[in-house]
């Protein structure tokens, strides 16, 4: 049989021109870890701000803010929704078609009495709508994480006056029952204001009458409350937190 000896110098001119793929160029060319949130308008983002709150923003809109560059966050929230109309308006099969890797699911202020067909029961309806996320979620690969409704700042004889409980606690039994990690955002933030007090706390409001939504400051003040669970409750992301926390 006779056998075709290859040139040496073509052969070595081939393998200068095949690409080299260093372990860094290959982490390079991965997706970002993506990081979706859904919920109501104290977490959504605000690009045109109304003129009587220049510095209205969620605490969605600075979660980025305490990871680092391998994080990229889909901020989905929206101002007015609740469980029921988030799903019922088509947003959350919007959603779902992103396919993130992390879901964080945060809705109550606009499912308590008062709210119209937005409204939900967090002993029947509201715990229906989260368990619908979470299993729908978890089919289409998200890892769901809930955070209960944070506490508006009403204070009622220095401590604040919460209607808000009942739907954390019916998250928390939610989160129990499937298997999820919560992050009780309520506590915390009630916790917190009743350390700060009514003037204490006044500058996490973006403007002197609103004492549900947040300014600048106050949103990275409640994003920290979150970001403060996250290596015991979801400790995968951990490695993804700047160290140490801006």
């Amino acid at each position: 049989m006779k056998i075709t000896r290859f040139p040496v110098v073509l052969l070595l001119s081939f393998l200068i021109h095949i690409p080299v793929f260093t372990r860094s160029s290959l982490e390079a060319a991965e997706p970002a870890l993506r990081i979706m949130l859904i919920g109501d308008s104290t977490v959504s983002d605000y690009h045109k701000r109304p003129k009587d709150k220049p510095d209205l923003t969620g605490w969605g809109q600075v979660f980025g803010e305490y990871f680092n560059d391998d994080v990229t966050i889909l901020n989905r929230a929206l101002s007015g929704r609740s469980s029921s109309s988030f799903i019922r308006e088509g947003r959350w099969k919007d959603a779902l078609e992103e396919k993130a890797d992390y879901l964080f699911i945060q809705f109550g202020h606009n499912d308590c009495p008062g709210k119209g067909d937005r409204e939900t029961d967090p002993a029947s309806t509201y715990q229906d709508y989260l368990k619908k996320y979470i299993d729908e979620a978890r089919a289409a690969g998200m890892q769901p994480v809930l955070v209960t409704p944070m506490t508006r700042r009403v204070f009622e004889n220095g401590k604040i006056r919460t209607i808000l409980r009942p739907y954390a606690e019916a998250m928390l039994k939610v989160g129990h029952e499937k298997n999820v990690p919560v992050i009780d955002l309520h506590q915390k933030s009630v916790t917190l204001f009743n350390q700060l007090g009514d003037a204490g706390s006044a500058y996490f409001s973006p403007s002197k009458d609103d004492r549900t939504h947040f300014s600048g400051k106050g949103a990275r003040e409640i994003a920290r409350l979150v970001v403060e669970e996250i290596p015991a409750k979801v400790p995968s992301l951990k490695p993804y937190l700047k160290q140490p926390a801006p």
